[in-house]
């Protein structure tokens, strides 16, 4: 396998991919119906550059991680995604490791539910895909790297989200979160992505540190939370976590009440908000 072979799958499985079927707009003239470098480079979180130098052969060794985020934003199958691997000389993930691979079912889930915020995370809480809804609601995502996209670090290490706690509500939160991380270190205890994510937050965090030192053991799961929107306000949403069986990946699905004032700024947010990110 060549760096050559490895870009001219990147750029097959670009072409085939419509902009609309990823939730872009598909405006202005395009050359092919595919996938702009740009786009690609937005869904997965890499440079448009890199993707360049990825194609043309200029560039080796991609890292696992940017395997993984090219497979997830390409849409590919379990057998494209193992075949994208081996011809970036590296092994698919195996069962020691977090899981990261979206399945074709789970993509179509996620575009049925276009007007609804919605978010894959992995078991270790890293972002892995939002739609626009999401994106719209919580603030963009496509610009985070690294441990800007972990859920834990952002949390305890990084800016404070949109969400409005109580301080109660934010050590009640901030328990769960490390509960549930302990539990996933527990599954997979070879990881060292998420062995090294633990390390860094033990030491950059003291909160982080005196929680996990409790030996908190537990799972985050549903909840009601208040979103501090800067542009409709305050929005009170029900947040629904959703387990994909046999993968290990959460789906975070936020939902109003019908009839209500969230629900109509909900709706606002559907028009104002997306326009907004693909303006």
């Amino acid at each position: 396998m060549t760096a050559t072979e490895f870009g001219q799958a990147v750029r097959r499985w670009r072409d085939r991919i419509s902009p609309e079927t990823v939730g872009m707009p598909a405006s202005g003239q395009r050359r092919a119906a595919g996938l702009r470098r740009e786009e690609l480079a937005l869904l997965a979180g890499i440079s448009a550059d890199y993707i360049t130098r990825l194609e043309q052969g200029r560039a080796v060794n991609p890292s696992a991680q940017v395997v993984e985020a090219l497979a997830r934003a390409l849409r590919l199958s379990a057998d494209e995604r193992a075949y994208l691997f081996r011809t970036a000389r590296l092994q698919p993930p195996g069962p020691e490791v977090v899981p990261g691979f979206i399945t074709p079912s789970v993509h179509r889930l996620l575009d049925r539910l276009a007007g609804t915020p919605v978010a894959v995370f992995d078991a270790a809480w890293t972002l892995l895909l939002a739609n626009p809804m999401y994106a719209a609601l919580m603030g963009d995502p496509s610009g985070w790297r690294g441990d800007e996209r972990n859920g834990v670090w952002r949390n305890f290490g990084g800016p404070r989200g949109r969400v409005r706690h109580t301080p109660d509500e934010r050590r009640a939160f901030e328990a769960a979160l490390v509960a549930d991380l302990r539990a996933t270190a527990g599954r997979y205890p070879s990881d060292q992505q998420v062995r090294r994510l633990i390390s860094r937050l033990r030491a950059s965090s003291e909160r982080f540190a005196e929680l996990w030192d409790s030996g908190v053991v537990g799972r985050h799961d549903a909840a009601r939370k208040t979103i501090e929107h800067p542009q409709v306000g305050p929005v009170t949403l029900d947040c629904d976590v959703l387990s994909v069986a046999g993968s290990d990946l959460r789906i975070m699905v936020y939902t109003a009440e019908p009839g209500t004032e969230d629900a109509e700024r909900l709706a606002l947010l559907a028009v104002i908000g997306t326009q907004t990110l693909m303006g």
